[in-house]
């Protein structure tokens, strides 16, 4: 993997772990080589990963909307920065060329993303890993739930499989390495 978006909450959550996991992911994804491409934002796990990325001198490109901007929310230290006018804009942008996507804990905007990205996987338009970092046991009943998804016909058990999870940075990361896109022809 040459590049990730990173989604992650504009929030940094109140335990200490969701930060000491975006640092984490920042730092090895800076030793690693790997681009990080994410909203954008200075405040919240975002800020946290930029930070992060930047201390360890990795390359990071931030795809933040007009609003946020001007509500002067967008990380001063990211040189690379992109401006858009929408959310879908941004989500679009942030997903596109990459060799993957990585969901740290957040809210709705980035279990928005990380949505996005799977419907996209499993419409054969994104054919890449999408990650999930299941911090503390944070998505436990998000994964629960695609799990009732498949058991009610919601949805399909090996498109279930296009959301990739762990608890660990370094798992996520060989998953994610060893994926072979396999989403089924027909979703319906």
């Amino acid at each position: 993997m040459k590049s990730v978006a990173v989604f992650c909450g504009a929030n940094p959550g109140n335990q200490p772990w969701f930060a000491e996991a975006a640092v984490e992911l920042g730092k090895t994804l800076a030793e690693r080589g790997i681009r990080v491409l994410f909203g954008g934002g200075s405040v919240g796990l975002m800020g946290i990963l930029a930070d992060a990325v930047l201390a360890h001198g990795g390359a990071i490109t931030g795809v933040i909307t007009d609003q946020l901007t001007e509500l002067e929310l967008g990380h001063k230290g990211v040189s690379d920065m992109i401006v858009v006018e929408s959310m879908a804009e941004r989500r679009t942008l942030l997903i596109k060329g990459t060799d993957g996507v990585i969901t740290l804990p957040g809210g709705f905007g980035s279990m928005d993303e990380h949505f996005e990205a799977l419907t996209l996987a499993q419409l054969h338009q994104y054919r890449k890993p999408v990650g999930l970092l299941n911090v503390q046991g944070y998505y436990d009943p998000m994964l629960h739930m695609l799990e009732q998804m498949v058991k009610f016909g919601f949805l399909k058990a090996k498109n279930r499989d296009l959301c990739i999870d762990a608890q660990t940075i370094p798992d996520l990361l060989d998953k994610m390495t060893a994926y072979e896109y396999q989403a089924v022809a027909k979703w319906v």
